[in-house]
């Protein structure tokens, strides 16, 4: 039997992850428990919390760097952005916009790993794209 693909979680189940736990939706919440898992986050995840921060909202602040050390604390792998991610964008049916969730969608797709969601717009790609395989609540 071949190992499971490493699971790449999206921006927002790490900042739940990480400051909200209690809403990770308890599916998710257990495959991440297993411990059996490759898990792994995203530069791209980084550069969207740093700039959501930068931008002084009172309801998202949160210190990258911090974020950061303590997912790789928690044993989480850190992907980082290689111009084949990038270029794969190119390929990506326009089902939405956001620049950071296509990002890690076409990262998911190149390195042949799960997809970790609860947002329904992402999960709409998995419809798409026969290769993407998704998580989600």
């Amino acid at each position: 039997m071949a190992a499971p693909r490493p699971i790449l979680l999206d921006t927002q189940l790490l900042v739940w992850w990480a400051v909200q736990p209690e809403r990770v939706p308890g599916a998710l919440r257990a495959v991440l428990f297993e411990g059996s898992q490759v898990l792994l986050f995203s530069v791209a995840s980084l550069w969207e919390v740093a700039i959501k921060t930068s931008l002084g909202r009172p309801d998202f602040q949160l210190d990258g760097s911090a974020l950061r050390q303590g997912l790789r604390l928690e044993g989480f792998g850190e992907l980082p952005i290689a111009a084949e991610h990038a270029l794969a964008v190119c390929d990506l049916p326009w089902i939405h916009r956001d620049p950071f969730d296509r990002l890690l969608i076409a990262q998911a797709l190149s390195e042949q790993f799960q997809l970790m969601t609860c947002d329904s717009t992402m999960i709409r790609y998995a419809k798409e794209l026969s290769d993407l395989q998704v998580i989600c609540a």
